[in-house]
């Protein structure tokens, strides 16, 4: 194994810290329509991802590479640069957390990794090619493409399953569904274990461990895979409501064609050693298979507010991390400085957590913000819902399911608009 300085070993464990982070903040991108829609139990759909991301980490060092090598200039990181970079993406993935946001892991890596760099070295430190190509473009298409692909199937999977039975279809795609949220799992640990094992890499060769355009160490692979996996079996309850119940209302067809279209951008991107946004995936496909379902409904009130989440985390994280390289720079007390910051703050926003607990007993049952009120079909959901005429199979079902409601003269009684 390769020599450790002391700071170099406070780089790796704050890195597989976030690698913690990123698993539980990450959950809900392969499980979150699986759990919401009653596929599988919540602590058997986390054990599941966990033990694929760890299978996942394995498979491929593409997107590591794309940190390590590409990114951001070797010459003159040093391992205090990556330290403050890890502090940026830590407190923003904590932040996201605590408020139910699903925002990406990676950007806000990619953004500390950014502000660290150029504090230390200047705008040049920066490669801008590799930033628009790798990360920017992937950034803006992931969640578009992984939302018209998951639109296309949920209105395939209804066009095709029409006239089948109601109840055999709906067993068959939750099973489907239990498939594909392997896969997404599968691909989350070939595409964001991997950032880890890159900055771990990074910090190698920065801190002379490694010789300049290294491939991540077999320990490092292993120490990652396992970091996420277990952050992942923790379970970001917190993201797992807003992504399966915040966005919209999911039917098992529709899980089963956000999952699959969402795991095919990203295992594309992985080959291709572009550092994806899983949850941007995710998210869009989402969103795709929401407008999918003629009636189907996006909140767009939560919807934004992830977006507005999106834009900021590269530039919070790189702000953040700038200020944190700022005070390394100012010796070792400055990086111990820099340190007890995060623990405390860390701890913080754990403590805030706990004033109300999200976890596997009312992930399903608790109210989301734009959950459960009615929110009226805006411009885009009308336009897209319009397209094509109302699946059979589900006219059908909520005939058979809801005879009362048609004629009850209770005014607060659901009526077929607002339930399918």
């Amino acid at each position: 194994m390769e020599s450790f300085s002391l700071i170099l070993a406070i780089v790796v464990v704050t890195a597989l810290a976030f690698d913690f982070t990123n698993g539980f903040h990450d959950t809900a991108n392969a499980m979150a329509t699986t759990i919401s829609t009653g596929a599988l139990k919540p602590k058997v759909a986390v054990a599941m991802s966990a033990v694929l991301n760890l299978v996942g980490a394995f498979l491929s060092v593409e997107v590591a590479n794309t940190i390590s090598k590409g990114l951001v200039d070797e010459t003159g990181i040093r391992p205090e640069v990556i330290f403050a970079a890890l502090v940026g993406a830590i407190l923003w993935n904590l932040l996201t957390w605590l408020v139910g946001l699903p925002s990406s892991s990676s950007h806000a890596l990619m953004g500390g990794l950014i502000g660290a760099a150029v504090a230390s070295a200047g705008i040049g430190a920066v490669n801008g090619d590799v930033l628009v190509t790798k990360v920017l473009l992937p950034a803006i298409a992931a969640p578009i493409v992984a939302g018209l692909a998951a639109l296309l199937a949920s209105r395939m999977t209804y066009s095709l399953g029409r006239k089948a039975d109601g109840k055999a279809a709906a067993k068959g795609y939750r099973a489907g569904q239990i498939a594909s949220a392997g896969l997404v799992s599968l691909a989350h640990g070939t595409n964001d274990a991997q950032k880890t094992m890159g900055i771990i890499t990074l910090a190698l060769i920065a801190g002379g461990s490694l010789a300049p355009d290294s491939d991540p160490p077999v320990w490092v692979i292993l120490s990652a895979g396992l970091a996420i996996a277990l952050g992942t079996y923790l379970g970001g309850w917190r993201i797992i409501r807003t992504m399966g119940k915040g966005l919209t209302d999911l039917q098992p067809q529709q899980g089963f064609a956000a999952q699959t279209s969402a795991a095919t951008v990203i295992l594309a991107s992985s080959h291709l050693g572009f550092s994806l946004s899983t949850t941007h995936s995710v998210s869009g496909a989402v969103m795709g298979a929401g407008l999918g379902r003629k009636g189907g409904v996006v909140r767009w009130s939560t919807a934004t507010r992830m977006f507005v989440a999106w834009g900021l985390t590269l530039p919070a994280a790189a702000l953040v991390a700038a200020l944190a390289e700022w005070v390394c720079r100012l010796g070792d007390w400055g990086t111990a400085l820099v340190a007890v910051f995060l623990v405390a703050s860390s701890f913080a926003i754990w403590r805030i957590s706990r004033r109300e607990v999200v976890d596997h007993t009312n992930v399903v049952d608790g109210d989301v913000v734009g959950a459960r009120q009615p929110e009226p079909a805006g411009v885009v959901t009308t336009a897209m819902a319009a397209v094509s005429p109302p699946p059979t199979g589900v006219a059908e079902d909520l005939a058979a399911t809801l005879p009362a409601a048609a004629t009850t003269s209770d005014p607060k009684a659901p009526s077929a608009a607002t339930t399918v």
